[in-house]
């Protein structure tokens, strides 16, 4: 059970801690405010946690989720993030590559480097968003955070297909539908409807047979992400929807070709009407 902040910690000098031990209380705020839902009080703990620690790159990062979307301080604040991040990780940094992840240190560096990816990417600065979950990809090339899938979207997005072979050559064994939609999109923007598209297209719906209804139309999206999702489900759809539709809407032909392959599937599981949008 990780340990709880003091209920003072508020007023604790941070001079009176040592670095290591300031950066720990700093953390164990943000710990807290992630389980808290006031955005007063998360925003509060972070500014605590940043007092104790400058270091603490997750509490730039709860300040930045309660930033405007896409303004300057929100990219100010994820910056400043990934440089508490790396600083807080110190000389080991460089041998930490390969491996990031794997050690606790190293996790809210890539989780400030995430969300400043985003920021970009929102920002229109797409180049350099890739390049953030490229180098990413570097340091931890198990993923534990999924870039991976976020990436191959991009780079569809970006007209950047060369370097899809790459990126699915690196991971040869991956599945599920975050994975196989999108080499499905992929695989007809490259040679249209042919064998292969149409093989990958079928994996994808074998894979999740809901994503169709909503990268179509026909089912809408709910306000907000599902928190979580299970495999095969509509929550899946759902958050696959919502981050890679652009991909197949910037492809030419790629939704008629979905509305005419997914057609048959679309009529055999049709389903009553009704809850179809999840809450």
């Amino acid at each position: 059970m990780r340990r709880k902040p003091p209920k003072a910690a508020a007023v604790i000098d941070p001079g009176s801690l040592p670095r290591d031990d300031a950066l720990d209380a700093a953390q164990n705020l943000i710990y807290d405010a992630w389980e808290i839902t006031s955005a007063k009080r998360r925003i509060a703990l972070a500014r605590q946690a940043l007092a104790l620690s400058p270091l603490c790159a997750d509490a730039y990062g709860v300040l930045a989720g309660h930033a405007r979307r896409g303004s300057d301080e929100e990219l100010d604040l994820w910056r400043r993030g990934v440089e508490a991040g790396k600083a807080a990780i110190g000389p080991a940094f460089d041998d930490y590559a390969g491996r990031f992840w794997g050690y606790l240190e190293t996790r809210p560096y890539m989780r400030a480097r995430c969300g400043l990816a985003w920021a970009l990417w929102a920002r229109g600065a797409r180049d350099d968003a890739i390049d953030h979950l490229q180098e990413m990809l570097r340091l931890n090339p198990g993923d534990n955070q999924g870039v991976r899938y976020i990436l191959a979207a991009w780079l569809l997005e970006a007209d950047r297909d060369d370097q899809l072979p790459a990126l699915f050559k690196a991971y040869p064994d991956e599945g599920g539908a975050f994975w196989t939609w999108t080499r499905a999109v992929a695989a007809f923007r490259s040679s249209g409807d042919s064998a292969k598209s149409h093989a990958l297209l079928e994996q994808a719906q074998a894979d999740n047979k809901h994503v169709a209804a909503y990268l179509l139309g026909a089912k809408r999206l709910p306000a907000s992400k599902p928190p979580y999702y299970s495999p095969g489900g509509e929550d899946e759809a759902i958050l696959y929807a919502e981050d890679h539709a652009a991909a197949w809407r910037r492809t030419p032909g790629a939704l008629d070709w979905l509305r005419a392959r997914a057609a048959p599937a679309k009529a055999a599981g049709r389903k009553p009407k009704g809850g179809t949008r999840l809450h």
